[in-house]
């Protein structure tokens, strides 16, 4: 019923018609013989009617119970049976004692128009079939209004019967006007002109009941194949997708309900069909899930849905949990998931990676980064989606989500990165979409997950979560300090943090001494062209210039190694690039090293990285940004210098870094060299051996941009509109959290004041005055159209302007 129902709606008038428009079809009577025959499948839908009512009926004119036009059976005026009809109404206003010319010349044209219409009909649908009518009579030119483009094929079907009934007919009527000329020519006229007469009237008697039964033929059978179409699935697949996808269904139901029973029984893969797991392991090769995966996703607490936070080294495969915890959400929860990643190349990364599980297993993969996304996003009644989002994005469809009571259709959100929630606007921008969820959605999850995490206890308190943290790495990494010619190991037992490795043994030139003083060739060539190599630079430009260095000193043989290759990936980029090349990147990919940094376009970038993970490309100079998760690992990573544009590396940053190398199922050990100099020491060390740095919010500091948006999106999206819930709702932030240990001068509550009292003042905001204390904490602010306005375009720049320039800029 769902499926046809719209294509009957398309067709049927809504307006009550008499019916005698449909039962005055074609003016040919049709015998008995050529009536259209009971469809067997009509046969079980009658049979079915006989098994509901508990004794078999006698067939009545029209359907009783199951009648499914009742009195709204007949066409619009502009439809093809409406046009039939009234070239019939014309054709049988003609005096009654005219020939029999005029009825056969009326058969023609309904039958001509008939053909016509199903010849429209049978070349969108593509049949075979045949027309039954005369060849001789040319075929009609093609309707102004294609009305049989979408017919079904039950009524295509119909139609054809009904033609060829039309032209038996007509041949029939033909025959025996033909045979009465014969005979009157060459008879005498002995009857009388009374006798004519008689003749006549006994004829159309005849032809008045032969026209009454077909008619009611027409009518019962139109109304049984369109309502037998109404009820035909649509569209038909193959059998052996149907079966798989009811396998499917079934393992997704036996799942739901396993997640939702008490017992420790989690089913064929953690509570997922064993789908999930045949596709991990045909897509990205994992069979078997590692044991502190399995200890993070049988926690109790995960079982109950509670909120969780997850820190484990970069490597140690924190992003499986977090998928198969979404695919939870998605196969057997039946809710929307929301995942939130710092930076547009990593949303573009997931989203190919997930793309695949979506179409197998029947689920959206929607992007929200850069210009794509759509707000508020399409409502879907089956399917449920999955948001991957920049940190920008990610609030603005939250605020849609509030704006249109939808929030509570999102089961889950996930965070990566995490320590972002400490960075600037962009995480008080992340603050905010947190707190949002968890003040507006009771029954949304969330899941925060990342490497370099420090001050868990307050983030936490902030987002009510549980906490679970690992020490796991699959391939070991050994980290080494280079000062002027020696080489030290990084190591926690010695005195002062490091260890005596080795001294570099590799002959220097005079010129090559001068151009490349923290002999960044000799660390390269231990390792490429067999393995791989990243080497992080404090700056874009410094990226392009030790990009040049590295291939002005390499040796020649470097040119032969997949040179067919390396031919392809420039003439891509020339591609991509409008007939133009960078120079640098055309001078130093022969050699397999190329740059990675902002500069690049979207093509390009996406280029440059699948040569680097097929192994064309051996070396990337690129900038810290790199190490945000973008999956390219490598045997060797370089920090150029303990500098991240003027500021000196953060521990956090480090290690983020560092993580990029030895990259579990690529390498077998990874490598990590900090360069420095004698002058940079003792705060190296200081930045080896330290804790990770703290998480503080950025709410207030960003006081402008941040507070007052807030309080600007709190009042117009109506989340907290009194003085008393906006404060309970600062009191839940991280800011909050955190409050005792950032306010030094001013307390929450005076910040909370003051906000409101500016915004009021510059007209953004409005409040109706009363009297009492207490009614003064419960009287709504309203928003402005200023404000409305403000709010809008904040949202706006938020999402679109820091979305582009932040996404590989820290």
């Amino acid at each position: 019923m769902e499926d046809g129902g719209p294509r009957i709606r398309r067709r049927v008038s809504v307006r009550k018609r008499s019916r005698g428009n449909l039962e005055s079809l074609c003016a040919a009577p049709a015998p008995a013989e050529l009536q259209p025959a009971e469809d067997p499948e009509d046969d079980a839908v009658a049979g079915s009617r006989r098994r509901k009512t508990g004794s078999p009926e006698p067939a009545q004119e029209n359907d009783s119970e199951e009648d499914m036009f009742s009195d709204y059976d007949s066409f619009a005026e502009n439809s093809f049976l409406a046009q039939v009809d009234d070239l019939e109404r014309k054709c049988m206003q003609q005096p009654e004692h005219r020939t029999l010319a005029p009825d056969s010349a009326t058969q023609d044209v309904c039958s001509d128009g008939i053909k016509n219409k199903l010849d429209v009909s049978d070349s969108e649908n593509n049949k075979c079939t045949k027309s039954q009518s005369d060849p001789d009579v040319p075929a009609g030119p093609e309707p102004e209004n294609e009305l049989l483009f979408d017919v079904p094929s039950s009524q295509i079907l119909y139609f054809e019967s009904m033609q060829k009934s039309s032209n038996d007919l007509g041949g029939q009527c033909t025959k025996e006007r033909d045979g009465n000329s014969h005979k009157s020519s060459n008879e005498e006229p002995a009857c009388s002109r009374k006798e004519q007469l008689q003749q006549q009237n006994d004829f159309s008697e005849v032809r008045a009941s032969a026209e009454t039964d077909r008619r009611k033929s027409i009518t019962d059978h139109l109304k049984r194949a369109m309502t037998g179409n109404a009820r035909a699935q649509t569209p038909g697949f193959s059998r052996s997708k149907q079966l798989r996808e009811t396998l499917l269904s079934e393992e997704i139901s036996v799942a739901r309900k396993a997640i939702e029973s008490p017992s420790d029984d989690l089913g064929p893969f953690y509570s997922l069909p064993s789908k999930v797991r045949d596709l991990y392991a045909q897509v990205k090769g994992i069979k078997k899930l590692y044991d502190w995966q399995h200890t993070c996703l049988t926690l109790s607490s995960v079982q109950k849905r509670k909120n969780l936070i997850y820190s484990l080294p970069t490597s140690g495969g924190k992003t499986l949990v977090a998928e198969i915890l979404m695919l939870q959400e998605l196969l057997c929860r039946q809710k929307d998931v929301l995942m939130i990643l710092p930076y547009v190349a990593i949303v573009q990364e997931k989203i190919s990676s997930l793309s695949s599980f979506g179409i197998e297993l029947g689920f959206f993969v929607e992007e929200y980064a850069g210009s794509k996304g759509r707000f508020p996003p399409t409502k879907r009644r089956e399917k449920k989606s999955l948001y991957i989002a920049t940190i920008e994005k990610g609030h603005s469809l939250v605020n849609a989500l509030i704006e249109t009571g939808r929030i509570s259709t999102l089961g889950l959100v996930v965070v990566d990165e995490l320590h972002m929630i400490g960075e600037g606007g962009r995480g008080a921008i992340l603050e905010m979409t947190l707190a949002k969820v968890l003040y507006t959605s009771k029954t949304t999850q969330i899941i925060g997950m990342s490497a370099t995490l420090n001050n868990v206890e307050d983030l936490q308190e902030f987002l009510k979560a549980e906490y679970y943290t690992s020490q796991f790495r699959p391939v070991e990494l050994k980290e080494y300090l280079k000062i002027n010619d020696a080489i030290y190991e990084v190591d926690s037992r010695a005195a002062d943090g490091m260890a005596f490795s080795r001294l570099l043994n590799y002959k220097y030139s005079d010129v090559l001494k001068r151009m490349d003083p923290d002999h960044l060739v000799a660390l390269v060539t231990e390792v490429i062209p067999n393995y791989s190599c990243l080497v992080f630079c404090p700056s874009k430009k410094n990226c392009e210039n030790v990009a040049e260095m590295l291939c002005k000193f390499l040796s020649k043989d470097y040119l032969n190694h997949r040179e067919k290759e390396k031919c392809e990936v420039i003439k891509n980029l020339r591609n991509v690039g409008g007939g133009k090349v960078c120079p640098v990147l055309k001078r130093t990919i022969p050699f397999g090293v190329a740059y990675h940094h902002s500069g690049l376009t979207s093509d390009e970038r996406k280029l440059l990285e699948e040569a680097y993970s097929t192994g064309v490309l051996c070396l990337f100079t690129c900038t810290s940004t790199l190490a945000a998760g973008v999956n390219l690992p490598a045997r060797r990573v370089i920090l150029r210098a303990p500098y991240v544009a003027r500021e000196f590396l953060r521990r956090n940053q480090y290690k983020q870094m560092i993580g990029r190398a030895g990259r579990a199922g690529i390498d077998t050990v990874g490598e990590s060299i900090l360069l420095l100099q004698e002058k940079d020491k003792q705060q190296v060390l200081e930045l080896i051996n330290g804790p990770l740095e703290n998480c503080y919010s950025h709410l207030v500091e960003e006081f402008t941009k941040g507070i007052q948006s807030l309080f600007l999106s709190l009042i117009g999206l109506k989340i907290a509109t009194s003085l008393d819930d906006i404060y309970q709702f600062m009191n839940g932030t991280f800011f909050g959290v955190q409050q005792k240990i950032l306010l030094k001068e001013k307390s929450l509550w005076e910040i909370t004041v003051e906000s409101l009292s500016y915004l009021t003042e510059k007209g953004l905001l409005h409040r109706d005055s009363r009297g009492g204390d207490s009614e003064e904490l419960q009287c709504p602010f309203r928003i402005t159209k200023l404000g409305q306005a403000s709010f809008k375009v904040q949202s706006t720049q938020s999402s679109r302007a820091k979305c582009g320039s932040s996404s590989w800029s820290l």
